[in-house]
């Protein structure tokens, strides 16, 4: 039978303690042994074993305070700097890492200490608290100078509005700007609710069995006047695929992922979407021939705020939130969203969601559309 190593260790100290206790009990022997031998007379049998067994007690206290007087110091400090990493923690310092060992952590044969298990939990509670703390100021520092940017323009080209020697034209392009400047205030705004509410876990959570083949083309008939602006050419390659999941938070998935391909793909490029199923998931690919992602930028363009290109999407109004949107509600759905791109080349993202029901495989019907196939 396999014993666990709680039941060793505890073994292993009954054991330890025992030992003690018996050498106590033999010194405690030979000593009364040696006192007797030199007395004239005896002492009955009984009182001879009390008073060995008492001088070997005797013997087992001063040995055990001896022992604890070099240990105890050790963990009380030990105990004193917890307590000490713990207030500091709670004051808002998460610049913590306690070392501290009893021989168990860095010994092969050895069992740690309790108290090190301890110590561990709280540098790893430091480091997250750290960790997040670094993000929290981030996003302020990211929050404040999207809001910033465009609050310095609405109060510049207010106050230029002022100017009674303005002629119309003047007029008209500052009002345009702050108009615009207000639209991006506007879905900044928006954004931010969306995070806060799909990461607070309130956002009504209602998932469905629908078409998601009829949900793309629709929104991609609802984009066209952005593509055909372009000139961009439209291809859409779907099978018929139901899933069971939130059609109106999937909505913006696929809002987000479009309106960033028609923006970053250049007058007469081409876009491509197509859904398929591959085995238990729906697999959703829209490619693009902008300019691409260079392979650094890739690895966090799902982060909130970060801009793979800062000017272009300074000009185009983005604001860095979609794509973390996107990959929120992708996760919500237990589903995956990936980037593969190379610059010059364009871009293609990816989205796996899993099937709950049977898919009906087959093409949909399929129309020509302003020479575009839908």
């Amino acid at each position: 039978m396999k014993r666990e190593p709680g039941f060793l260790h505890i073994l292993a100290r009954l054991m330890l303690v025992l030992l003690v206790l018996y050498l106590s009990w033999t010194a405690a022997y030979f000593i009364t042994a040696a006192i007797y031998s030199r007395m004239s007379w005896a002492f009955h049998d009984l009182f001879v074993f009390l008073i060995n067994a008492t001088l070997g007690f005797f013997f087992f206290g001063i040995i055990s305070m001896t022992v604890r007087r070099f240990i105890q110091p050790r963990e009380q400090h030990a105990f004193t700097e917890m307590i000490d990493a713990l207030k500091r923690i709670s004051q808002g310092d998460f610049h913590i890492n306690l070392d501290w060992d009893l021989g168990g952590r860095n010994g092969k044969h050895r069992r740690p200490h309790p108290y090190v298990q301890l110590v561990d939990s709280i540098n790893d509670m430091a480091a997250n608290l750290k960790a997040m703390e670094k993000l929290r100021e981030e996003f302020i520092s990211n929050v404040s100078h999207e809001i910033g940017s465009p609050l310095t323009s609405i109060i510049g080209f207010a106050k230029a509005l002022k100017d009674e020697n303005l002629d119309r034209e003047q007029r008209d392009r500052y009002l345009s700007i702050i108009e615009t400047e207000c639209i991006r205030l506007s879905k900044l705004s928006d954004n931010l609710m969306k995070l806060a509410i799909l990461d607070s876990e309130r956002h009504p959570f209602r998932p469905s069995l629908y078409r998601l083949d009829k949900q793309l083309i629709s929104l991609i008939l609802a984009c066209e006047p952005q593509w055909e602006a372009k000139k961009i050419e439209m291809t859409v390659e779907v099978d018929i695929v139901e899933v069971n999941a939130d059609e109106d938070l999937m909505g913006q998935v696929w809002v987000n992922l479009l309106h960033n391909a028609i923006k970053f793909t250049p007058q007469g490029g081409s876009i491509s979407v197509s859904l398929s199923s591959n085995g238990d998931q729906a697999v959703i690919c829209i490619a693009d021939t902008g300019q691409g992602i260079n392979e650094q930028d890739q690895q966090r363009i799902f982060e909130r705020f970060y801009k793979a290109d800062q000017s272009r999407a300074r000009t185009a109004g983005g604001s860095g939130l979609g794509l973390s949107i996107a990959y929120k509600i992708t996760e919500m759905h237990t589903g995956s969203i990936s980037v593969s791109s190379k610059v010059g080349e364009g871009t293609v993202f990816t989205v796996m969601l899993p099937l709950c029901q049977k898919v009906m495989k087959g093409s949909s019907n399929c129309e020509m559309y302003n020479g575009t196939v839908i």
